[in-house]
């Protein structure tokens, strides 16, 4: 018996067969077309911002969506639970949720709106991005400056608005994008640091095994101004008038972690996160009302759905 012979007549009945199974059976329907609505829902056991937590190391629950049209403009929306503002204003370390007034302080949510124009202007996997964020905190009572214990003579509101530009890049597995953030307004309720900025590198390495890719991300927070009436640490801690707030609250930060794709927009991540943020006689410059460094070494673990 030949059997490659047999072999080859096997295929060609099979292959004719097919042919006609094809030609009678419907076509496949299109694929629907991809929505220019996306949204997406977070929990984390720690929100941290550039590195420093806004939860007091506390679990929180963030989401938002964005709308991107084809002509590369976008717009979106993104909220999470928060703790810092109502902190920074509680008496003597206690977390009280009063401010120096008496009055209460209630500022639960930070909620940021963003637009800009996103688009692949150098090639295929390569697209420029620029666009402005506003960062919103609602909230009632009197707010002291945030960002550290200070008594200077006039409050600021923690709402700040910064313009930013991104060029992102793809190395067939390695992805990322280099940020520069500019803030316009006062950053996060530090008097006169209008002009601080923050550029960051963030890459991605898809490992081609199961699901996973490696994330890493460096970035360094200036902040702009000087103290010109002098500041108050919480541990009494004295601020020269004209000090720097760049060497008191400026800091670099960095992650290295990784995210598990279970497919469906479920996605799993865990990372290790740390800053240099600074202390001033053993003290932090971000700092909980336990005393504890806001800008501390610690673990994130958190699990996105996204639709």
């Amino acid at each position: 018996m030949n059997i490659f012979k047999k072999t080859t007549l096997a295929l060609a009945i099979s292959a004719l067969a097919g042919g006609a199974m094809a030609q009678s059976a419907p076509a496949p329907a299109p694929e629907p077309e991809k929505s220019p609505i996306t949204a997406n829902v977070t929990v984390v056991n720690d929100y941290r911002y550039r590195g420093i937590s806004q939860s007091n190391f506390k679990p929180a629950i963030q989401g938002g969506f964005d709308y991107a049209h084809e002509s590369g403009f976008y717009i979106g929306n993104w909220n999470s639970s928060i703790s810092w503002i109502g902190d920074a204003n509680s008496n003597d370390g206690a977390v009280t949720g009063r401010g120096s007034t008496g009055t209460s302080v209630s500022a639960p949510v930070e909620m940021d709106f963003y637009a800009g124009f996103k688009k692949e202007l150098i090639g295929a996997g390569f697209s420029s991005d620029i666009g402005v964020l506003q960062y919103y905190y609602p909230s009632s009572g009197v707010y002291n400056s945030p960002a550290i214990r200070t008594n200077p003579t006039g409050f600021v509101n923690p709402n700040t608005t910064e313009i930013y530009i991104a060029q992102n890049f793809t190395f067939g597995a390695l992805t990322g994008f280099v940020k520069f953030s500019y803030a316009v307004s006062p950053l996060f309720g530090n008097p006169g640091s209008q002009g601080s900025y923050y550029p960051d590198l963030t890459l991605n390495y898809d490992t081609g095994i199961w699901g996973l890719t490696l994330n890493g991300h460096v970035g360094y927070q200036y902040v702009a101004g000087n103290y010109v009436n002098g500041a108050t640490y919480y541990n009494g801690t004295n601020i020269p008038r004209g000090t720097s707030q760049n060497s008191v609250l400026g800091y670099t930060d960095w992650k290295l972690g990784v995210t598990k794709d279970f497919g469906g927009g479920l996605s799993l991540a865990v990372a290790y996160v740390d800053t240099n943020a600074a202390t001033v006689k053993g003290y932090p410059a971000y700092v909980s009302p336990q005393g504890k460094n806001l800008g501390r070494a610690g673990g994130l673990v958190s699990l996105t759905k996204t639709f």
